[in-house]
């Protein structure tokens, strides 16, 4: 079975639904609001004239936002589908950004250049069968001295809702309707991979990066899981027993020795 192209067919026709949700707020992006939350923004910090791969951008409010803010910017992501839309959003607002359309772990195939910073954040690695590939991607993908700045889902919140949090041969697979509120129950098959946080770490050391930092929050700045509450000033959390359960994490990493290109 060809994972891959299932999850491209997924997120095509995800996309439309996506980009008229109030969940992404097209309107309000438009009007010079940014995408970028606290601590993506706290990782990244000045990015002003700094060029940033995006990986996986779906249609490019983030990779958009990040060209507002001063930076040279390429989004990559699987779906044709968002790209289009990326390239017509990119368009309407005149800002200046490349968008590519390529599955992330192969992308340093027919990449060649190098960046200062590379971006990726929530909801990204579960859509990954091998973070290896990955993380060679990110490595290659950096200068000497560049950064890999991650946000992401926690992988207990994965556990919690009755998936794997270790690493399976197989993916789960699923029929699944989008999370915007705008779903109308159309539903899509999915394949997803479970990834422990250790994975991800030891993905990165492999490739060669330095690991300089990690947190976690138990705050979501995104009310897309189920039994999630609203903590004014902090974002969303979500308790267990009474107690407060990791929501996202980060991590950020630096290329030291160019081993690749």
């Amino acid at each position: 079975m060809n994972y891959l192209e299932m999850n491209k067919e997924a997120w095509n026709s995800r996309t439309d639904t996506h980009v008229k949700s109030k969940f992404y707020d097209v309107e309000s992006f438009k009007n010079g609001k940014s995408s970028l939350n606290p601590p993506e923004l706290k990782l990244l910090g000045d990015v002003k004239g700094k060029s940033i791969l995006h990986l996986q951008c779906h249609f490019g409010q983030d990779t958009l936002s990040l060209a507002r803010m001063g930076a040279d910017v390429t989004g990559v992501d699987l779906s044709s589908k968002a790209i289009e839309q990326a390239n017509l959003l990119k368009k309407s607002l005149g800002l200046n950004a490349k968008f590519i359309e390529s599955d992330v772990c192969q992308f340093d195939l027919i990449n060649d250049e190098q960046f200062d910073i590379v971006f990726t954040s929530y909801g990204v690695l579960c859509w990954l069968s091998d973070l290896y590939e990955w993380a060679n991607t990110v490595a290659s993908s950096l200068k000497t001295g560049g950064q890999f700045h991650l946000v992401e889902f926690h992988s207990v919140n994965d556990l919690l809702s009755g998936y794997s949090y270790f690493s399976k041969n197989d993916p789960d697979i699923d029929e699944e309707g989008t999370y915007t509120e705008n779903c109308d129950g159309t539903t899509s098959t999915m394949a997803t991979w479970s990834h422990s946080i250790s994975e991800v770490v030891s993905a990165l050391l492999a490739a060669g990066l330095t690991v300089e930092a990690f947190s976690e929050s138990p705050y979501s700045p995104y009310n897309c899981f189920e039994g999630l509450e609203h903590i004014p000033g902090a974002g969303y959390q979500m308790l267990h027993k009474n107690q407060q359960v990791p929501l996202i994490y980060s991590i950020s990493a630096r290329k030291t020795i160019d081993t690749f290109k």
